[in-house]
């Protein structure tokens, strides 16, 4: 049984922040009046799904499975299992994963009358072909008798890719599906697939998208029939397709044509247009004279049929060019107004319909017409249009600040926006619905029978079960809102007695008239040991053992959230502490050393001091940590360091990102796994500039025809902690040093790092008791590198900064800023490091105070006159000592600033 799980996002009680260039309307609704609610988890390749009248869930997975969940017992059960084709053969005729398997799954609009539910899969066996099937469905398991094959499609599986399998009903009761356009497009950098060559259909897409003749690359449109009623096929063509029934070289079920991967189809209940995202090629580049426009996603509208352009356009219609993969000559590009499709491969009509431009498009990099699309890789995935008046007896409606507003998402960058349009139908703005909600792989979504938005998240990972993937409901309440909780106590650990002092602070409720109630309950083995109906109570424990405590608090209008905290009684934690007693505390000199002592004391133990604690038992170690980590969370949580924490910045980059759609650590997946990156590049001096440029740019053919798209924003550090990272991959593990409790270290720095740091970590675990269990206790010393980036500053006066704050402007006189928190011993010189640029050497006048404690606290040094490309300011002899804050103080000419170097002299 999976527990339904809720998390309110409370986000400070802020506003939702609006993106778009318009005014905020005042309906607008505050983001604590969502709630995110988990109901089913580790899902196997979810697909899509669809929501019963009684709030059951049932989904299609990849591999076949059909699966229900069931919010009164908050179980999934499996429905049925279908043999289902996931493999295609590539052109070394090796057999791999693909897009295939089952991909949809829809309710008939008279489902409470006839059962009936549609389900879209790659048959298994010889025979390539995608089927449409409907089934009869009472809840529990498909009535196999009832099996009716509806549509079929025939597909090639060879290099094969783009299913689609979306799909909507209209008010007419007619079905749209949509079907990818079948095509190898890895091996057309990035561009149109437009091999004409023999033997190559499988990477043509003219063979499917724009032929007007074959089901591929389409949204079809058809209205299924009862047996009997229309003969052989059990669907009859509506009126109002793309081609009339009878047109020759047509197929009349095609009511859009040029589409790539066309997803999540929805149609606009009011209006009756139909919308869905797009999924486009891969490049990351302009070619404008010999292949075309770079890659686009696209989210589209259709207010009747039409061709989408698919593979002649792309975006606004910017035009491929005609490119022939045997001579690699170009010839121009294609013609919007008059598309023509003469590639062999086609069986259609060779002149097509005026080319349609796409609603919304967006690349690999910032949009500059859709800001909010973000960049980086991206996969479009479409969502609901939202209409009030589908909901009218909902309990919880989304309100009608959204009346008419289409949500959409990302698979790869996992925000929802909401798109506004005029009464038209054409774009007029764009946000960001619940800014801090950030969902994993978004691959279905729409809204339920009570006016909850639902969820499906496939994961971050291609073709493999994802434990991220889940099904979740965002819920509105208009009404009167849960409290939000927070629960602490002052001490979590300790010998008896043990006074424990609990606290509620934090706890809030947004209802600001609301009167709380608070009631502590405290529990040891699941028994009830104590209640208290106190905000902030203490307690003092007499009998060893681990409580929880949980607190609920109550609103007057009775709604209850609550939150626990789990208390040790019966054993003192450890006390341990590392402390440098000769040298500097703050900074390191590269082959300098540093004295140190580590302490430790245990109220049951002993302590180092009376020798009942011995050395060995007390864990020493040091690490050297380079550039892009994380110092303020190592010194602030105490963290033990080991490859994860070095690379912490790196992990984060790629778990965030979109790396993880392509790569896994250790496995294949549509790109090499790191680990394979890491060994093909070991020990090659090019590796680090190479593998960057190719995050910077993107690219294909190393590894196969498989393309990375480029990530023109990523910060050059970011690409460079990536790359560090994974080239660590392929180094044997390297134990951290064991250090003497007592002893001198010297700093060895690593070759070609200038912004480390060195961590100290001293650990001990107790013990423990006959009742009690053992604690650990640790302390860290981070010593860092001299150099100190200008982004450190703060309580600044008369300064700005660049955009990543990297570089400082000093431009009036009586500037200032501060270093907080800096150990002088030793420091004879401080170097103001000028920013590289225009003017960045040319000499300047002024003056410059360093002062300590306090912007006109003791002066540390003074420089005035002309300073020109080295601005080193020489600390008074014996003017201060131990740890300070340390302010600069300006003025004359303009400066900027990169950082600021302490050094020791000569």
């Amino acid at each position: 049984m999976m527990r339904s799980l809720k998390m309110a996002f409370a986000l400070s009680g802020l506003l939702l922040t609006t993106y778009s260039s318009r005014a905020q309307s005042p309906g607008k609704p505050e983001s604590n009046r969502f709630t995110k609610v988990v109901l089913a988890q580790r899902l196997e390749e979810p697909m899509q799904f669809q929501i019963l009248k009684d709030g059951r869930v049932l989904f299609a997975e990849r591999k076949g499975k059909l699966k229900v969940y069931d919010p009164k017992s908050q179980a999934l059960e499996t429905v049925a299992e279908f043999a289902v084709s996931t493999k295609y053969v590539n052109k070394a005729g090796e057999v791999t994963e693909g897009e295939d398997g089952m991909q949809g799954i829809i309710l008939d609009p008279d489902y409470e009358k006839n059962h009936w539910i549609y389900i879209y899969y790659s048959l298994a066996g010889d025979e390539a072909k995608n089927i449409l099937v409907r089934y009869e469905w009472h809840g529990k398991e498909l009535i196999e008798s009832s099996r009716k094959v509806v549509l079929e499609v025939p597909v090639q599986r060879e290099e094969c890719c783009h299913v689609g399998g979306g799909m909507t009903f209209d008010k007419d009761k007619n079905l749209y599906l949509t079907t990818g356009d079948n095509t190898f497009s890895r091996a057309s950098d990035g561009f149109a697939p437009l091999d004409e060559r023999p033997g190559e259909s499988a990477r043509d897409s003219q063979k499917s998208s724009p032929n007007t003749n074959d089901l591929r690359g389409k949204i079809l449109r058809i209205h299924p029939e009862p047996d009997g009623t229309a003969g052989a096929a059990p669907y009859t063509i509506p009126k109002g397709n793309l081609f009339p029934v009878g047109t020759p070289q047509t197929r009349p079920e095609i009511y859009t044509m040029g589409n790539r991967n066309p997803w999540r189809p929805t149609i606009d209940s009011k209006t009756g247009w139909l919308y869905w995202g797009e999924v486009g090629p891969d490049g990351s580049r302009d070619d404008l004279e010999k292949r075309g426009p770079q890659s686009y996603d696209e989210f589209n509208r259709a207010k009747g049929p039409g061709f989408y352009g698919w593979p002649y356009f792309v975006a606004d219609n910017k035009a491929y060019i005609r490119y022939d993969f045997a001579t690699k000559v170009s010839a121009g590009p294609f013609d919007a107004a008059k598309p023509v499709n003469n590639s062999p491969n086609s069986t259609g009509l060779k002149e097509l319909p005026t080319a349609q431009p796409a609603f919304i498009w967006y690349s690999k990099a910032q949009s500059q017409e859709f800001p909010l699309m973000e960049s980086g890789g991206n996969s479009a995935v479409g969502g609901p249009v939202f209409r009030k008046a589908d909901f009218k007896n909902a309990s919880r409606s989304f309100p009608e600040y959204y009346e008419g507003k289409w949500f959409i998402t990302d698979w790869v960058r996992g925000w929802v926006n909401v798109v506004e349009m005029n009464q038209s139908g054409e774009y007029k703005s764009m946000e960001r619905f619940l800014p801090d909600l950030k969902l994993k792989g978004p691959i279905d979504m729409k809204f339920g029978p009570e006016g909850d938005l639902y969820v499906l998240e496939y994961g971050n990972g291609y073709f493999k079960d994802n434990p991220e993937a889940e099904l979740i409901r965002i819920e509105y309440n208009s009404g009167n809102r849960k409290p939000l909780v927070e629960a602490s106590v002052s001490k979590t650990a300790g010998a008896l007695p043990m006074q424990v002092t609990f606290s509620s602070a934090g706890t809030r409720d947004y209802d600001q008239d609301d009167l709380l109630q608070y009631e502590w309950v405290i529990t040891k083995n699941n028994v009830a040991f104590k209640t208290l109906k106190e905000a902030n109570p203490s307690v003092t424990f007499t009998t060893p053992g681990t409580y929880k405590a949980t607190l609920t608090v109550t609103d007057k209008a009775g709604e209850k959230n609550t939150k626990s905290v789990e208390i040790k009684a019966g054993n003192e934690p450890p006390m341990v502490d590392f402390k440098i007693t000769k040298g500097n505390s703050t900074f390191f000199f590269p082959g300098k050393s540093i004295q140190y002592q580590v302490s430790v004391s245990d109220r049951e133990d002993g302590s180092l001091a009376n020798k009942r604690i011995l050395p060995s038992q007390v864990s020493v170690s040091t690490n050297y940590l380079s550039e892009g980590f994380n110092l303020t969370k190592i010194a602030q949580k105490q963290l033990s360091v080991d490859a994860s924490a070095q690379y912490a910045t790196a992990i984060s980059l790629i778990n965030n990102g979109d790396c993880k759609a392509c790569h896994a650590t250790n496995e294949k997946m549509l790109g090499p796994s790191f680990q394979e990156v890491s060994s093909k590049y070991k020990g090659d001096p090019t590796a680090m500039a190479a593998l960057s440029d190719k995050i910077l740019k993107g690219g294909s053919g190393v590894w196969g025809d498989a393309f990375m798209p480029a990530h023109p924003t990523m910060a050059e550090s970011d690409m460079k902690g990536i790359v560090k990272y994974i080239m660590s991959l392929s180094d044997a593990p390297k134990p951290a040093k064991t250090l003497p409790v007592k002893g001198t270290y010297t700093t060895v720095v690593p070759k070609g790092d200038t912004e480390g740091s060195f961590i100290f970590r001293a650990a001990y675990s107790d013990r423990g008791t006959k009742t009690a269990p053992a604690q650990s206790s640790e302390a860290t010393v981070v010593l860092r590198s001299p150099v100190v980036p200008i982004s450190f500053a703060d309580q600044i006066q008369e300064i700005s900064f660049n955009n990543d704050s990297t570089v400082a402007f000093v431009r009036n006189p009586g500037g200032s800023f501060r270093l907080r928190g800096t150990d002088l011993t030793g420091i004879k010189q401080i170097e103001i490091v000028r920013a590289p640029g225009r003017n960045s050497t040319t000499p300047l006048s002024g003056t410059i105070e360093i002062h300590a404690g306090a912007a006109d606290g003791i002066l540390l040094g003074k420089l005035s006159g002309e300073y020109k490309d080295k601005v080193i300011v020489d600390v008074t002899p014996m003017a201060v000592s131990g740890v300070k804050d340390i302010y600069f103080v300006f003025t004359g000419a303009p400066l900027r600033i990169k950082a600021i170097r302490f050094g020791q002299g000569e």
